[in-house]
C-alpha cells in the first residue's frame, strides 16, 4: 500500500464528515447563506497568503531543481488562481483588495496556518508536505463530490465558479503531484517517521474540517 493510500484511508472519516457539513452541503445545493461565504470568501484569502509561504519552503527544502519548479509554479498559481478567483468574488461584494488583505484571521485560522509554518520551519520536507497537503487534497475531493452528486453545482450563479475551480483537472494535477512526491519521499521509511507525517495529515485535517465550522458558525475572538 502507498503511504498516500493509508493516509487516505485514515482520514475517511474526517473527510466524510467534512462533505456532509452544512456549509459545503449548502454550496452543493446553492443555498448557503451568502454572509458565510463572504467570511469564508475573507477568512480564506488571508489562509492562503500564508498557505502560500509553504510553497516557498518546499522550494527552500527541495532536493532537485524539478521539485524546486514544481513548488514555485505551486506558488505561483494559489497567488494568481486561487487568490485571483477571491479577488473576484469580493469584487461582486463590493469588497476591495486592501480590505481582503486587512481581514484580522479567527483564532482557527491563525492555529491552522501557524500549525503549518511550524512545521515548514522545523520539519524536513515530508513533514511539510504531510501538513499542507490535506488542503489541496480535499479541496479536490470536495469540488468532485459536489460536482457530481448536486445537479447545478457546477452552473450555480454564485457559487459555480468555487465548485468548476476545485473540481477542474488543472486543480486536481496539482493535487496528484503532491501525492506522487509523498509517496515518493517516504517510500522505505520506518514507521517510526511515518507515524509522524501521518499525525501532521491528521491534524491538519481537522484543521480543515474546523475552518469549515468556524466560517458557517462565526468564531471570532470572545474578547
Amino acid at each position: 500500500m502507498k503511504f498516500s493510500e493509508r493516509l487516505f484511508q485514515n482520514v475517511s472519516g474526517i473527510w466524510e464528515k467534512t462533505h456532509e457539513h452544512p456549509f459545503v452541503v449548502g454550496l452543493g445545493k446553492g443555498d448557503l447563506p451568502v454572509e458565510s461565504f463572504i467570511r469564508y470568501m475573507k477568512q480564506d484569502y488571508v489562509f492562503l497568503i500564508d498557505y502560500s509561504k509553504l510553497f516557498a519552503f518546499g522550494t527552500v527544502k527541495a532536493r532537485d531543481i524539478e521539485t524546486m519548479a514544481a513548488f514555485a509554479k505551486l506558488l505561483h498559481e494559489t497567488l494568481h488562481g486561487e487568490m485571483d478567483l477571491h479577488r473576484q468574488y469580493a469584487e461582486r461584494f463590493g469588497i476591495t483588495n486592501e480590505q481582503l488583505e486587512e481581514t484580522k484571521p479567527t483564532p482557527i485560522n491563525l492555529a491552522y496556518t501557524r500549525y503549518m509554518l511550524n512545521v515548514a520551519q522545523n520539519g524536513s520536507l515530508e513533514e511539510l508536505i504531510s501538513a499542507l497537503l490535506p488542503c489541496m487534497w480535499s479541496y479536490w475531493e470536495i469540488g468532485k463530490m459536489l460536482a457530481n452528486n448536486y445537479q447545478g453545482a457546477s452552473s450555480h450563479y454564485l457559487y459555480g465558479e468555487w465548485v468548476q475551480m476545485y473540481a477542474s483537472d488543472e486543480f486536481g494535477s496539482l493535487a496528484q503531484w503532491l501525492i506522487g512526491l509523498l509517496d515518493q519521499l517516504t517510500d522505505g521509511k520506518p514507521e517510526r517517521e511515518l507515524a509522524i507525517l501521518e499525525e501532521h495529515f491528521l491534524t491538519t485535517s481537522r484543521f480543515e474540517y474546523m475552518f469549515w465550522d468556524m466560517v458557517y458558525q462565526g468564531g471570532e475572538w470572545p474578547v
